[in-house]
């Protein structure tokens, strides 16, 4: 069998197209995609199902903030157990894990038991591997001697995640409505278990496994990291108030329907923000360029908040998103870039779920500070929750580019 590290695209101007002639390329993608899209639906294919079920958005949300939580502590040591013994052997179990408590929870609430059931339920959930991340290692690795290429494979992975947490919500809800309250939980658990086994069995294509010595450290420890993490954590933070202040503004319109769109004009705006990046060849070092997005990031971000005091529209603050939303899969491609060049060898799974494990507790705490606002504040004045935490954002990437520069 050929090495698929001697086909990768010759060093110059990489396109998306030369960077899909790598054998197995195009087929762990297509396994990928299939199973990060549910990533984007299983949240509110629970909330729908559980808050019709029970009649208690409090409880929805309880359930899932709890599987959030349990994923973000459990997801870095299954990342390890990837990094040890390699992907296929880990992801494919814990995959199956992961489903089954999915399965559980329709089950429990198909069948009416008890509150704490739920939660029990769903923290099975927690196994879930970060299928984005095992694409990402699998490019570092493929393309290792091209850092171009490695960009604008990033940059692609970037916008697939977009694409992921923009469509996702929306096949979810039609699924449940049209369907039934399970359907959106059944067809995630489904999607996900087929791509992981399609992208499990791209052998050729997975990074060799790397056995943990007395020497191996952990990522956390790694010169440069943890200030990187914190600003991935602020990053997380952005995202999750920005969500919840944006459906509070549609709900105080009498349009709570369309916040699911509007929201979809942010990520729209990433993604294409994202595809034109990695089209792009970046110059200077990474870690130069990340505190510069961050400041676009923090610049635009101000934009939904002018737009949601001076206009009050709706439609005025879906184009403040939709331009809002282009710096920050730029911003996140570069921080994921700094990622991979500052974790050690054979740990690159466990630090870049570590990455998302910041932007996921960023979102939790983002959530709550958001809702938080909306209630005290109003949810215009609620739109200074993401400018105050993108500003924090910018402030620690400074921090950590002068920590790391000296």
């Amino acid at each position: 069998m050929a090495d698929a590290t001697t086909t990768a695209p010759s060093p110059g101007k990489t396109t998306y197209a030369r960077l899909f002639t790598i054998p197995g390329a195009r087929a762990f993608t297509l396994g990928n995609l299939i199973a990060r899209f549910p990533q984007g639906m299983f949240s509110i294919s629970a909330v729908i199902m559980i808050s019709g079920a029970r009649d208690s958005y409090a409880l929805a949300g309880a359930v899932t903030a709890t599987g959030l939580v349990a994923n973000a502590v459990v997801g870095p040591w299954t990342a390890r157990l990837v990094d040890r013994f390699g992907q296929a052997r880990i992801a494919v179990p814990a995959t199956v894990i992961s489903a089954c408590g999915s399965l559980a929870l329709l089950l429990c609430v198909r069948v009416g038991t008890p509150d704490w059931t739920l939660f029990a339920a769903y923290l099975a959930s927690a196994a879930t591997p970060n299928t984005g991340g095992m694409s990402r290692a699998r490019w570092a690795h493929l393309l290792k001697d091209d850092p171009d290429a490695l960009h604008t494979a990033n940059s692609f992975e970037q916008a697939a995640d977009e694409f992921c947490y923009m469509l996702g919500p929306v096949i979810a809800a039609f699924l449940c409505g049209s369907l039934f309250p399970e359907a959106g939980t059944l067809v995630s658990a489904v999607l996900m278990v087929t791509g992981v086994l399609i992208f499990a069995a791209q052998r050729a294509t997975e990074p060799p496994a790397h056995a943990r010595t007395e020497t191996t450290r952990t990522p956390l420890r790694a010169r440069g990291m943890p200030p990187l993490l914190i600003v991935f954590l602020a990053t997380g933070s952005v995202f999750g108030s920005l969500e919840v202040v944006t459906v509070a503004f549609a709900d105080a319109q009498g349009h709570k329907v369309w916040a699911g769109g509007i929201l979809a004009l942010q990520a729209a705006g990433s993604g294409a923000a994202g595809l034109v990046y990695g089209a792009l060849k970046p110059t200077g070092p990474a870690a130069r360029r990340h505190p510069l997005l961050v400041a676009a990031m923090a610049v635009l971000m101000t934009l939904p908040l002018l737009a949601a005091w001076l206009t009050g529209s709706l439609f005025a603050l879906g184009g403040a998103l939709l331009v809002a939303g282009m710096a920050t899969a730029p911003t996140m491609v570069t921080g994921m870039t700094l990622v991979q060049e500052r974790t050690p060898a054979g740990q690159l799974n466990e630090g870049m779920t570590l990455a998302v494990t910041g932007i996921l507790g960023g979102i939790a705490c983002g959530s709550a500070t958001g809702g938080a606002a909306v209630e005290h504040w109003g949810p215009t004045a609620a739109y200074t929750v993401p400018v105050t935490a993108a500003a924090l954002a910018l402030l620690l990437s400074l921090y950590g580019y002068a920590r790391t520069s000296r």
